[in-house]
C-alpha cells in the first residue's frame, strides 16, 4: 500500500488538467451531446416544451449550480469537492452522507452509458436486443472503459476533447442540411393531453445536472482558482448549444409523429434529413460520446472516493494511486457498482439517480449559504457577485426545481432511495468504529476548512495585535512628550526666577 507522501509524488509526476480538457470533462459530466434528449420531445407532447425547457431551464438550474460550483470549488481546491464543502458547513457526518449519496447517484448515472450505447447500436444491429448478446457487451464495454480511466486523468481529459469534437460535428452537418426543409411553425406544436410531466422533468433535469461533479478532482487541475470559472462558463454555452441546435433542426425539418422520439432516435432523424451516411455517423458519434460520458463520470466518482479517503472518512486504501496517478481501488470500486446496476432500464436508473442527486444538491445550496453567513472571511478566489441576500435568491429557483423532481418520483423510487439513505446513516458509525478499533488504516482527519481561512484569521489577529501595539506606542510617545514639555517648562521657570 502506498503512503500519502508517495501518492503526492506520483501526482507531481503526472500533468495537471488545463482549461480545454476541463471544459470537455465538465461537458461530459453534464451532457455529452444531444444523445438521450429525444425522450423530452415525446414526454413533452411535441417540440415546444422540449425547446422551451432547454432554453429556460439552464437559467433556472444550470447557471446557478455552475456559479455555486465555481465559488466553492475555488475555495476548496482539493479532491473531494462537495464533500469538503458540506463538511466545512455542517460537519463530517453530513459530509460523508453527501459523498455517499452523490457517489451512489454517480455510479447509477454511469450505468446508463453502456445501456445508451447499446440502444443506439440495436437500431442497426438488432442482436443487442437479446440478453445473450447484451450482457457480455455491457461487461466488455464497462471493463474496457474502466481500463482507459486507469491509464491517467490527463489522457481522459484530452480524449474528451477529441470525443466532444467528433460527437458534435455530425449534428452541425445535420443542422446545415436541414435549413432548406425547416418550417418554424413545427417548433410550436404541443399536445398537452400527451404530456408526461414526470418523464419530461426527469429528462430535463438529468440532461442539465452534474455541474458540480468536476469539483471532486479539483486537486488535479492546474491553477483551479482561474481555470474552474472559465471552464464552467465555456461548458454551459457548449451544453446548451449541443441540445438546441439538433432539436431545432430535427423537429423543424421533420414534424410528424412525435411519439417515435425515444432513446437513439436522432440516428433516424439523420437518416431522414441527410441519408444513411449521416445515420451511421450519428451512431458512431453516440458510441464515442458514451465513452466520454463514462470516462468523465468514472473520474469524478473515483477522485471523490480518493478525496474522502484523504480526509480520513474512508480507509486509506481508497487513496492509493497507480503509477499513472489514478486512484486504482476507487476506480475498481466504482466500476463494480456500475456492473451491478447495469441490469436496470433507462427510466428506472434516471428516476433513482435524480432523486439522490436532488437531496445532495439541496445540501450543497444550504452549505453555500451557510458558509457565506458563518465564514465571510473564507478565501474565495472566485466569488458569485451577490451579497448574502442575493446568494439566497440565486438558490431558491433551483431548490424549488429539486423539490418538484423529488415530488414527481414514483413510490418505487422513494423506497429505493430511502434504503440508500438509511444505508449511509448506518455506514458512517460503522466506519468510525473500524477507525477507532484500528481494524483498517485511515489517514488522519484533515480540517474541512482550507488553510487559508486559518491564515486569514491569524493575519486578522496579528493585525489587531499590531494596532494595539501601535496605539500603545502612540500613547507612550504622547506621555513622554507631555512629560518632556512639563520638565522643560519647569526648567525655564527656574531660570527666570534666578535672573530675577
Amino acid at each position: 500500500m502506498t503512503s500519502n507522501a508517495e501518492n503526492i509524488a506520483v501526482v507531481k509526476k503526472n500533468p495537471k488538467l488545463t482549461l480545454l480538457p476541463l471544459i470537455a470533462l465538465i461537458f461530459y459530466d453534464v451532457s455529452g451531446g444531444p444523445f438521450g434528449i429525444e425522450d423530452s420531445v415525446k414526454a413533452g407532447g411535441g417540440p415546444l416544451l422540449s425547446l422551451l425547457g432547454f432554453f429556460i431551464f439552464p437559467f433556472i438550474w444550470s447557471v446557478p449550480e455552475a456559479l455555486v460550483t465555481a465559488e466553492l470549488a475555488t475555495s476548496f481546491p482539493k479532491n473531494g469537492g462537495y464533500v469538503l464543502w458540506i463538511s466545512a458547513a455542517f460537519g463530517p457526518f453530513w459530509g460523508f452522507q453527501e459523498g455517499f449519496w452523490k457517489w451512489f447517484s454517480g455510479v447509477m448515472d454511469n450505468a446508463l452509458y453502456p445501456v445508451l450505447f447499446l440502444d443506439y447500436l440495436k437500431h442497426s444491429l438488432p442482436v443487442f436486443n437479446r440478453l445473450a448478446a447484451r450482457i457480455p457487451a455491457l461487461l466488455g464495454l464497462t471493463m474496457s472503459l474502466t481500463y482507459l480511466n486507469y491509464r491517467g486523468l490527463h489522457i481522459v481529459g484530452f480524449s474528451a476533447v477529441f470525443l466532444a469534437v467528433f460527437s458534435l460535428f455530425p449534428f452541425v452537418v445535420m443542422g446545415v442540411l436541414s435549413i432548406p426543409r425547416i418550417s418554424p411553425r413545427q417548433w410550436f406544436v404541443v399536445d398537452l393531453k400527451k404530456v408526461d410531466w414526470r418523464g419530461y422533468f426527469n429528462s430535463m433535469f438529468w440532461n442539465l445536472n452534474y455541474w458540480d461533479k468536476a469539483s471532486t478532482l479539483a486537486g488535479e487541475v492546474e491553477n483551479p482558482s482561474k481555470t474552474f470559472p472559465k471552464a464552467l462558463f465555456g461548458a454551459v454555452i457548449l451544453v446548451v448549444s449541443s441540445y438546441l441546435i439538433p432539436l431545432l433542426a430535427g423537429t423543424g425539418a421533420l414534424g410528424g409523429n412525435y411519439g417515435e422520439w425515444s432513446d437513439g432516435y436522432f440516428a433516424e432523424v439523420g437518416l431522414l434529413i441527410g441519408g444513411l451516411w449521416i445515420k451511421w455517423w450519428i451512431q458512431a458519434a453516440a458510441a464515442m460520446s458514451n465513452l466520454g460520458l463514462f470516462e468523465a463520470e468514472m473520474s469524478g466518482d473515483a477522485f471523490q472516493l480518493l478525496g474522502m479517503s484523504e480526509m480520513g472518512m474512508l480507509p486509506a486504501i481508497f487513496a492509493s494511486r497507480s503509477k499513472y496517478g489514478t486512484p486504482t481501488i476507487s476506480i475498481l470500486f466504482s466500476a463494480t457498482g456500475v456492473i451491478f446496476l447495469s441490469w436496470m432500464n433507462f427510466q428506472e436508473i434516471l428516476e433513482f439517480l435524480n432523486f439522490l442527486y436532488s437531496i445532495g444538491m439541496l445540501l450543497e445550496f444550504a452549505a453555500f449559504i451557510k458558509l457565506r453567513i458563518k465564514k465571510p472571511d473564507l478565501h474565495r478566489p472566485y466569488k458569485v457577485p451577490f451579497q448574502t441576500f442575493g446568494a439566497i435568491m440565486l438558490c431558491i429557483p433551483p431548490s424549488l426545481l429539486l423539490v418538484l423532481v423529488m415530488c414527481l418520483a414514483s413510490l418505487r423510487t422513494f423506497l429505493v432511495s430511502g434504503a440508500v439513505i438509511i444505508l449511509g446513516l448506518f455506514l458512517y458509525p460503522v466506519l468510525v468504529l473500524v477507525k477507532d478499533k484500528n481494524l483498517m488504516r485511515f489517514y488522519p482527519e484533515e480540517p474541512a476548512l482550507p488553510a487559508n481561512i486559518c491564515l486569514e484569521s491569524h493575519s486578522v489577529v496579528s493585525q489587531q495585535h499590531q494596532e494595539v501595539a501601535d496605539e500603545a506606542s502612540i500613547s507612550l510617545l504622547s506621555n513622554l512628550t507631555a512629560k518632556a514639555e512639563e520638565e522643560s517648562s519647569e526648567i525655564r521657570l527656574e531660570e527666570v526666577l534666578k535672573v530675577e
